[in-house]
């Protein structure tokens, strides 16, 4: 059996058939998990324990900033997992406060906004406030709209922690009565009016994780995978009202960690499947046009959220960043952002699910490319499941000749030559 494990010291070769260096990896994560065995098992690649002396570190969101504060230990050749900001997209509160942004800029140079990316784009979040700031303006949205359910969040929350719904002002405002009695206030939630209508299958409500890649925000260079899943209820979905109690969530939140707690939640199938069905179930039931529009929708929201936030991004061309959005789809085929995860769970749950995250791991870090493979070219149109999205101001268009532009869903050929590869180089544009 080949011998895994960090300290494989295989010169990895080239597309070309040289011998390229070996390549170094600094990564919290434990021996064992997915995201340590992808690192560890690429020809060539040998794990350090110095992080001085990695060319590659993938570590855990709180760790970045500690690297990157260490500026004399950090080389410009290498290249670490995380930008530092990266809060202005992943954080619910900066987000929504960047999108709103970005909507009024291009309210005001609607004449010089390309077709891809106009104010009409910008109507993919729910009406949202951040509490306890903007209490004053919930309460004057929430009187004109009394029998509305809402959704509470934590800013920093993730795995459904802490999230409630609510449809009386006295739920959110003893919340807030709470928070008083505390010495730091109380904790900061985004309220947002909740999407009570969504596109069930099979009477279960779902949301679908999709994959982002960002290698750059000046000149802003980002990916789309083809793959991704969609986290299905457990439970028949029933709309949310002023009686819900807490333990129904299970109904409203899809998350997995929320999901296994349910009695019917089965541990085979871990209540995910992957987008490239979902999108072929979409064709049988409502056509291609529908399906097709409906992804586009999809893939538009996740290059505008990109946008909105690459003028206030700190650039650092060490810097790259796999992103997990969370998108729900309504009952009027309308697709909403709900969250950016900045550190998406990268463990798998089932067997398909990991064989998937391991080739997302491995596309990713071909893009990367720290070895080299590509010699310093230009952004290449397509790596492995990667799809190149953004470049610059513009949005990529794919040049096959077919009817259909989206990119998330299709099938993904992971076996690419050198000589694909090597047509699919484009050059750099201005933004």
């Amino acid at each position: 059996m080949e011998q895994e494990g960090p300290h494989r010291k295989t010169d990895a070769k080239s597309q070309s058939g040289g011998i390229l260096r070996t390549v170094k990896f600094h990564t919290s994560f434990v021996p064992g998990s997915l995201v340590h065995r992808a690192l560890s098992q690429r020809e060539g690649w040998m794990e350090t324990e110095d992080a001085s002396e990695a060319e590659l570190l993938w570590v855990e969101r709180d760790a970045a900033n500690e690297v990157l504060d260490a500026t004399q230990q950090f080389c410009s050749k290498q290249r670490i997992n995380h930008f530092r900001n990266d809060r202005e997209l992943c954080r619910k509160d900066l987000l929504v406060k960047n999108l709103k942004r970005r909507k009024r800029q291009l309210e005001r140079e609607s004449s010089q906004a390309p077709e891809s990316d106009t104010a009409d784009c910008y109507d993919f979040w729910p009406e949202t406030y951040v509490l306890p700031s903007d209490y004053d303006l919930f309460v004057q949205a929430y009187k004109t709209a009394p029998d509305s359910v809402w959704v509470a969040k934590p800013i920093n929350g993730s795995q459904g922690r802490g999230i409630f719904l609510f449809s009386k002002l006295s739920q959110i405002s003893r919340w807030r009565n709470d928070g008083i009695k505390r010495e730091d206030g109380p904790e900061t939630y985004v309220v947002q009016h909740y999407i009570n209508k969504p596109y069930l299958i099979a009477g279960r409500k779902f949301d679908i994780r999709l994959y982002a890649l960002a290698t750059s925000f000046q000149p802003l260079t980002a990916y789309i995978h083809r793959g991704g899943f969609c986290r299905f209820s457990a439970v028949r979905y029933q709309q949310a009202t002023a009686a819900t109690p807490d333990a129904a969530m299970e109904r409203h939140l899809t998350n997995v960690a929320i999901q296994r707690r349910g009695e019917g939640y089965d541990r085979t199938f871990s209540g995910k499947w992957d987008v490239r069905s979902l999108k072929l179930h979409l064709v049988t039931a409502l056509g291609a046009a529908a399906a097709e529009a409906l992804f586009q929708r999809v893939e538009r929201l996740v290059a505008s959220s990109l946008r909105a936030v690459r003028d206030v991004m700190i650039t650092d061309r060490r810097c790259f960043e796999l992103y997990g959005y969370d998108v729900l789809i309504d009952a009027d085929l309308k697709p909403w952002l709900l969250e950016v995860n900045a550190s998406p769970a990268l463990s798998a749950t089932t067997r398909a699910d990991h064989v998937f995250k391991t080739k997302l791991l491995s596309d990713a870090l071909d893009v990367v490319d720290v070895e080299g493979r590509r010699g310093g070219v230009a952004p290449v149109a397509r790596m492995g499941g990667f799809e190149l999205m953004c470049l610059g101001g513009e949005v990529a268009q794919p040049k096959d000749g077919s009817a259909y532009r989206s990119i998330v869903g299709t099938d993904m050929e992971y076996a690419a030559s050198e000589r694909y590869e090597a047509s699919h180089v484009i050059g750099s544009r201005a933004e």
